[in-house]
């Protein structure tokens, strides 16, 4: 899954979502690899749910993870 597809499958509530937000420049400037990048980590970590992001004029990526504890991580 890359950062540019949607919608993450999450499980039946209680879940967290990290939310994470970037202003966007003209040109690409090395963005599509960086979040390519945050999105195959994010894979590896334990209590790893789901992902999805938007990327027109800001960008915006949700991460839902299965507990507080493995925000903390």
């Amino acid at each position: 899954m890359s950062a540019s597809d949607a919608i993450a499958r999450t499980p039946k509530p209680p879940y967290y979502a990290v939310i994470f937000t970037s202003a966007r420049t003209d040109g690409d400037n090395g963005y599509a690899a960086a979040a390519d990048r945050m999105v195959e980590l994010a894979h590896q970590q334990p209590g790893f749910l789901g992902i999805e992001s938007a990327r027109e004029g800001v960008g915006i990526t949700v991460c839902y993870r299965d507990s507080l504890e493995s925000i903390a991580a």
